[in-house]
């Protein structure tokens, strides 16, 4: 007799998702991997969910409706792949008797290398010389900055966060967080500030928080007067923290030198975004957490999650 069968909705599960198989039969359990570059919309996830035991969610709108619609079917538990929960309406699922959990605390150190990343390739500029050398047959030389030495802004002082400040402070930066819920880490000095106090002291400013009502949209126009001129943001958080609109006048005003951005408001970017003009931006895919070693790793929580959830039910 056939076990419960998983919906797999997350795009970086999907990416090594025969490599799983064995640990979901171990659980006694079959899986469905979903056909999804980025997330399935509300109504395909109406379709889907109800007809699945389990859901191993993605980014998708894990929402009221579709919880309902889930419930109103076969769906008996849910875990969502990863740290954010922003696209997670907990409450729909406790009012449908659905038990839900995400698998906190596991990409930190996968988030952190690349906010470092970004940060050190706009401050040299390494992104663009790349395209310059690939597409023009240029060989420029652009006088980058130095971290060290500079003040960095962290917003959000959670894992990812305090990871970011680790590696910022060992290439000689000076870490500032921003984090209301801020706690000190073991063996990690920075200094802390309420924002969006100094900011103006801000070379560098990385976003690493979740989306919450608080810091959707922190990032907006009139936060553009407190910046100091020359400003780089990188924003390995969530697409909305950002106003693209506000961004774009930093750009164009030079407010903002350039921007690293993984995460954008609407995804995939689209074709038409005026952000493309800005060639010394770095844009990324939401790709951040998507190490092989850490989606092996948190695939595999994941699974033993779902699979005590449905062993209990």
């Amino acid at each position: 007799m056939a076990g419960p069968t998983v919906l797999v909705t997350c795009p970086p599960m999907l990416g090594l998702i025969e490599e799983f198989a064995d640990d979901f039969a171990r659980e006694g359990l079959d899986f469905e991997a979903a056909k999804v570059t980025q997330v399935l919309s509300v109504e395909e996830l109406k379709e889907l969910v109800p007809q699945y035991e389990g859901w191993i969610i993605g980014d998708d709108p894990a929402n009221r409706e579709v919880v309902e619609a889930g419930a109103g079917g076969r769906l008996r538990a849910a875990v969502k792949w990863g740290v954010g929960v922003d696209n997670v309406d907990f409450e729909a699922f406790r009012n449908a008797g659905v038990p839900v959990e995400n698998t906190p605390g596991v990409f930190g150190g996968e988030v952190a290398d690349i906010a470092l990343t970004y940060a050190i390739g706009l401050a040299r500029e390494t992104y663009w010389i790349d395209r310059e050398i690939r597409t023009h047959n240029a060989w420029p030389k652009p006088s980058g900055v130095s971290i060290s030495g500079r003040t960095v802004a962290i917003v959000g002082f959670g894992d990812i966060g305090s990871q970011t400040a680790r590696r910022i402070i060992a290439c000689g930066g000076k870490p500032v967080v921003y984090d209301p819920f801020y706690k000190p880490a073991d063996g990690l000095k920075v200094e802390t500030a309420i924002w969006p106090e100094r900011l103006e002291e801000a070379d560098f400013l990385i976003f690493t928080c979740p989306l919450t009502p608080e810091t959707d949209g922190m990032f907006n126009e009139a936060l553009l007067a407190r910046l100091k001129p020359g400003v780089r943001v990188v924003n390995v958080a969530r697409g909305p923290v950002i106003r693209e609109s506000a961004l774009l006048k930093g750009l164009e005003t030079g407010v903002v030198h350039s921007a690293a951005l993984d995460v954008f408001e609407i995804e995939p970017l689209p074709e038409n975004s005026l952000l493309r003009r800005y060639d010394r931006c770095i844009f990324g895919s939401h790709n951040g957490s998507n190490s092989a070693d850490a989606v092996r790793r948190v695939s595999k929580i994941a699974i033993k999650k779902i699979a005590a959830f449905l062993d209990a039910a």
